[in-house]
């Protein structure tokens, strides 16, 4: 029984040449009723045919698929692998190139979805780009003209507006650090300097650091009990505290007045420690939390620019996180509060 499903050009020819050399013998052996005549017609036959359609389905339909493969790979054959393909390897039969061509056509459909969500990032964070840089220059903008206008001679007028013109410059100038930032730990530039050192005295200049801002929302700052005692980490100090303070900032900032930020840590296993920063402020809700760790992006664009900051701080402590060779993860409810946490390498000795 031949096998439909897999067949060869050999055998697709060698059966229809039997389709059309069985009855012409045989008409030719009721003409002439001998045997030999019979046996010589199905052979001369069978063989004229079987050749005329192999050479077909060679010379026009396998060299079509042949092009097929070579416009799906893009590549062009040496002589030598022409060789091969033609008289070594086995050609493909219809069903594996219909295979081929349908995988071939996902993965291109898969590549033009992933260019238009690229395309569409890009515009949205040119968006939000030119509002971030905006804000701070159309600021600086209206007190320099109010001042060339004439507020320059009302000293308390005068005095206010400079003083709101160098928030400005400075949210600027922190906006531009931070991208210069991201774009360095995005490309690789930002080289990690690993060392041995105490999570817990880290964590403790972090909210000494932020104890101000914490004291002026009356939050009350922390590790966890059980936490205190002394775990060593190998990481790169600077920038773990970089990470510590966006996060630690971020809990402060969105927590409730007369709430509690908190700072976990626990060994996971021999090799890795795990750190949390918890807040029992707002929240976030669910269809946000897959987008917060990108650029820009705010959950409440109002509330969050009225607190300030580039709105890059957690791409930062992502891509900071990851180029220890982990991830960061958020868990977070509405009205709950939210918890940052990500791993970092135990002590090395």
């Amino acid at each position: 029984m031949l096998n439909t499903k897999n067949i060869q050009p050999h055998q697709l020819a060698a059966f229809t040449a039997l389709l059309i050399a069985a009855p012409v013998a045989l008409g030719i052996f009721f003409l002439k009723p001998l045997w030999w005549v019979f046996v010589i017609a199905l052979l001369v036959v069978f063989t004229g045919s079987y050749l005329l359609v192999l050479y077909t389905l060679q010379k026009f339909i396998y060299r079509k698929i042949k092009l097929i493969y070579k416009f799906i790979y893009q590549t062009k054959a040496s002589k030598r692998e022409e060789f091969f393909y033609k008289s070594i390897l086995p050609p493909k039969s219809i069903e594996e190139v219909s295979a081929d061509v349908e995988k071939w056509a996902q993965q291109k459909r898969n590549e033009i979805e992933l260019l238009k969500a690229n395309e569409a990032y890009r515009k949205e964070f040119l968006q939000n780009l030119s509002h971030e840089l905006k804000t701070p220059i159309f600021a600086i903008q209206g007190y320099v003209d109010s001042l060339r206008d004439g507020a320059v001679n009302n000293q308390e007028l005068s005095a206010r507006f400079l003083n709101n013109t160098s928030k400005n410059v400075v949210r600027l100038v922190n906006l531009l650090s931070d991208l210069d930032e991201i774009t360095r730990l995005e490309s690789g530039e930002q080289l990690i300097y690993k060392e041995n050192f105490v999570i817990q005295d880290l964590i403790r200049e972090v909210f000494d650091s932020l104890s101000l801002l914490a004291n002026n929302r009356n939050i009350k700052t922390g590790i966890k009990k059980g936490c205190e005692l002394p775990i060593t980490v190998f990481a790169d100090k600077e920038k773990t505290r970089q990470v510590l303070i966006n996060l630690v900032d971020n809990a402060i900032k969105y927590g409730k007045i007369n709430g509690n930020v908190t700072a976990s840590v626990y060994i996971t296993d021999e090799k890795h420690v795990l750190f949390e920063i918890s807040d029992d402020g707002i929240g976030v809700a669910e269809e946000h939390i897959a987008r917060i760790f990108e650029r820009f992006y705010r959950t409440d664009t109002a509330r969050s620019r009225k607190e300030g900051g580039s709105g890059l701080g957690l791409a930062i402590c992502k891509h900071i996180v990851e180029a220890h060779g982990h991830t960061m993860h958020v868990r977070s409810k509405p009205d709950i509060g939210t918890t940052f946490g990500f791993i970092l390498d135990a002590k090395r000795d």
